[in-house]
């Protein structure tokens, strides 16, 4: 009997997003299950009782809660395209930092968000060199983060300002490009994007 994998999500949040991702990158079949987070279903309540949040992973009937946690959960249990490295010290860098990124997000210096992922990026971050993200391979440190490749851009068009500039932030600039690129995340950004445009404007219609 075949596995089965379910995500529960929505269409909105990006740290589900980085579960897509992620179970995309090593192979893995799924079931999306799309959560109203306004009324959340019995099930949802029933694999979260603590948080009552998406993202939710369901291996073979049992829950697994909390982005980061689920991502270290996929990792372990699909070997292929590994998202951390197999050094004990790496693996611990790359938690830090994909940490420090979380907690930093917000930060007015952008460019320190950047930072996080390119210290791990080398070794960590984008390991191992297979070329999905241009030079590198998209790992968890990419995973965690890149969700503002996908909604800053969308931020910019809806306000009409430019939140990371190029000259401004350089590498953060680089790098939201070249993980936006990698075609096994761009194709899931574009009905994220119209979502969230069209449910925004339609605020804002008579």
């Amino acid at each position: 009997m075949g596995e089965e994998v379910k995500l529960f999500r929505s269409w909105s949040s990006p740290f589900a997003l980085r579960i897509v991702w992620a179970l995309e990158i090593k192979g893995i079949e799924y079931e999306a299950v799309f959560e109203d987070v306004s009324n959340k279903s019995p099930l949802l309540l029933q694999y979260n009782p603590v948080h009552k949040k998406i993202p939710i992973l369901v291996h073979n009937g049992r829950p697994i809660v909390e982005s980061f946690v689920i991502l270290e959960y996929i990792d372990e249990t699909w070997k292929q395209a590994p998202l951390l490295p197999e050094d004990p010290y790496e693996r611990a860098m790359a938690r830090f930092w994909a940490k420090f990124g979380e907690d930093k997000c917000f930060d007015t210096n952008l460019e320190r968000v950047y930072q996080a992922r390119e210290r791990a990026g080398g070794s960590h971050g984008c390991s191992h060199g297979e070329p999905q993200v241009p030079r590198k391979r998209i790992g968890y440190v990419d995973l965690t983060l890149g969700w503002l490749a996908n909604l800053v851009s969308i931020f910019e068009e809806i306000v009409g300002l430019k939140i990371v500039d190029e000259e401004k932030f350089p590498l953060l600039y680089s790098w939201m490009q070249d993980f936006a690129e990698a075609p096994i995340i761009s194709t899931r950004f574009i009905p994220l994007y119209d979502h969230i445009v069209m449910n925004i404007l339609s605020q804002f219609q008579v």
